[in-house]
């Protein structure tokens, strides 16, 4: 299998040169460019069609912004991930990049005095994503169906009394997919949602944000003890796993925990997940939407397992295939589909308003 050929475009020498040991390093990989500004970077991506590019997104002559765009015009299925700092700023330029259609984004470590660990921070962080996305085929070919029967379930239509919430899972591509679900449930909807969507702190914030101007649903980032109602959407808290919990009167509340990551991850969507189906049991309805690894597998399971409905996004509109892919294969998804169609079965699934239940 021939490597994947990475363009990288960062204004920081020293990045640069990490960056150039951290593929040296790295087998599969061939760093085919390595240059200063955004608008090299479009320059030799037409030139030499690489498998993957890395933006930094503060750059001299064109930012990785507009290098974004200019390259989504010309190579819309390229994938491109976004080489951020944890500032406040950084986070909504990421935000900002990803609803533009970068595929990923990567964090830049906290500093890069220390070589060896900024190395091993990109050998963990950055080349697991371009591996995946630079294998992924860029034409779209034959697409399966919008939507179809995945489980031995078949098409469960409706969750008897209504679902009393909806949970999502999503990582790798998920803030544009997220957006597409949620932008498409009808104003009525009347269901809690809760995201968990992999992102550190203040990226969560800005991505809540950022979905709250453009639905019609309500959107908020996770509070500790927060009570959910009908209709309202919820972001999970980068930095914090989120879990669903009951209230003395039985309504359902919201619990921030600072328990240990799972799949290396906090928020994990697995952790949301189980603590759905204790809490609500049959009336949960799971969605798994693009993103890399397995995490939300087992959580899915639980919920099948307590009689609730899960569904997954296909894979021909998911940037990585990973995760729902892993729910479809064990047969734990009763439909597959894009954010738009998934959308549309979530509202048919969700069924009536649900009766909140007593303690």
């Amino acid at each position: 299998m021939s490597a994947i050929r990475v363009v990288l475009a960062d204004d920081s020498v020293v990045v640069r040169r990490i960056m150039a040991d951290v593929f040296a390093r790295a087998e599969g990989f061939e760093l085919v460019a390595n240059v200063a500004n955004g608008r090299e970077a479009v320059e030799i991506v037409d030139e030499l069609d690489p498998d993957v590019v890395v933006l930094d997104i503060e750059m001299p002559e064109m930012d990785g912004i507009e290098a974004l765009q200019a390259i989504r015009q010309r190579r819309p299925r390229l994938p491109v991930v976004m080489f951020s700092t944890v500032a406040r700023r950084g986070a909504a330029a990421t935000m900002e990049a990803l609803a533009l259609g970068a595929s990923d984004y990567v964090t830049k470590p906290g500093t890069l005095s220390g070589v060896r660990e900024a190395i091993e921070s990109m050998e963990q962080e950055l080349l697991p994503r371009l591996k995946a996305l630079g294998r992924r085929p860029r034409a779209l070919g034959s697409a399966p169906p919008a939507v179809r029967p995945s489980g031995p379930g078949g098409a469960k239509r409706c969750i008897a009394g209504g679902a009393e919430v909806v949970v999502v899972g999503a990582s790798t591509g998920g803030p544009v997919a997220v957006s597409k679900l949620i932008g498409q449930l009808p104003s009525d909807f009347d269901v809690p949602v809760v995201v968990v969507q992999h992102m550190p702190p203040l990226f969560t914030k800005h991505f809540a944000e950022q979905l709250a101007q453009r639905v019609r649903l309500p959107v908020a980032e996770v509070e500790d003890g927060q009570p959910v109602q009908g209709g309202e959407i919820w972001i999970g808290r980068g930095g914090h796993h989120v879990e669903l919990t009951r209230g003395a009167n039985g309504e359902l509340l919201l619990k921030l925990t600072d328990d240990e990551p799972v799949h290396f991850c906090r928020p994990a969507v697995d952790v949301l997940f189980k603590s759905t189906a204790r809490v609500c049991g049959r009336r949960s309805l799971a969605v798994v939407m693009t993103g890399m690894g397995q995490d939300g597998l087992e959580g899915a399971r639980s919920i099948v397992d307590a009689g609730g409905v899960v569904v997954a996004q296909d894979e021909a509109s998911s940037v990585v295939w990973g995760m729902p892919g892993s729910v479809a294969r064990a047969g734990l998804a009763t439909y597959l589909g894009d954010p738009e169609v998934l959308a549309q079965h979530v509202a048919l699934v969700a069924g009536s308003p649900p009766v909140r239940q007593s303690g």
